[in-house]
């Protein structure tokens, strides 16, 4: 396996020196590579093994996460770049990608929300309103920690492990994740804590829910729908989003940003199509560090 290191490594002077590739280019093809090469990790397959149907398999994964159909285009055409160099260079005698698809783009696939859309809705929310603050936390936890709607108006209070950098998500099936927590969202959770929600009479019941309605109880995730479609509305987005488009749009920026597939996978809970055995708790330290490397909200 230790040759993949070596011609990943050859494949990107190839690409500096034959091709003159911009560096931004050559990253791009990068890491693309890098992500067939954990895939093939964890399942223990050598660069020469690889076969049209681990391939396939590997795009399944690609669109199970979610990510819009331009990116994985990019990602097929980074593959069948790497390909065609191993074929260049004798390493190979028949290319295992010359078959792939690029994915339709008329296939019904999720919105994804640019960085720049994301960082207008959160500025566009009134933060002198009773409800602006609830909603910037709320749209930076949906967007930072990639949950899904159902997630979101479940969390308690008991879920938040702020102090480790994490928070603890009961999803489908009751299956319970931890997913990291970035500086922003506990500092928003902090803020309208503190500013609002002790303020408010909660209704019995709903004492350790974190976001509440205007009537102290747990809001529904249909008013997570309005809130969306109105902050939409407000800056004018043509988009058709939803709470999920948040959640595709972490898993497409955290990738296109070059962090790990199965990191991804694992902080979005994902029961993938084509989950194994190989996809065992990470470690949670290594998550984390991911998600503070890679998630663009950590910049600012």
């Amino acid at each position: 396996m230790s040759n993949w290191e070596r011609y990943i490594k050859d494949f990107v002077s190839f690409l500096k020196i034959e091709k003159g590739l911009a560096e931004n280019s050559i990253f791009a093809y990068q890491n693309d590579v890098a992500k067939l090469y954990d895939f093939a990790l964890a399942r223990k397959i050598a660069v020469t093994e690889l076969t049209y149907n681990d391939l396939k398999e590997f795009i399944a994964e690609l669109y199970d996460l979610g990510l819009s159909a331009r990116t994985q285009a990019r990602i097929i055409s980074g593959v069948k770049q790497f390909f065609g160099f191993l074929l260049i260079e004798d390493v190979l005698i028949d290319d295992p990608s010359e078959l792939l698809e690029m994915p339709r783009l008329g296939r019904k696939l999720p919105e994804v929300l640019s960085i720049e859309e994301i960082d207008q809705l959160i500025a566009a929310i009134d933060l002198s309103k009773t409800e602006g603050h609830r909603n910037r936390a709320i749209i930076e936890t949906l967007y930072s920690c990639g949950l899904r709607v159902s997630e979101l108006v479940s969390l308690k209070f008991g879920d938040l492990y702020f102090d480790e950098g994490f928070i603890r998500v009961i999803g489908k099936g009751n299956k319970e994740r931890l997913v990291p927590v970035s500086p922003s969202v506990e500092k928003e959770i902090g803020i309208y804590n503190d500013h609002v929600r002790r303020h408010q009479v909660i209704k019995p019941g709903n004492e350790q829910i974190v976001f509440l309605n205007r009537r102290g109880a747990q809001l529904t995730r249909v008013m997570i729908f309005t809130i969306i479609k109105d902050l939409a509305n407000s800056i004018g987005l043509t988009k058709s989003i939803s709470p999920h488009t948040f959640r595709h749009s972490f898993a497409t920026h955290m990738i296109e940003g070059g962090a790990n597939l199965r990191a991804v996978q694992e902080m979005l809970g994902h029961e993938s199509i084509t989950t194994t055995e190989i996809y065992t708790h990470l470690d949670q330290r290594f998550l984390r560090d991911a998600i503070i490397t890679f998630h663009p909200r950590n910049a600012h």
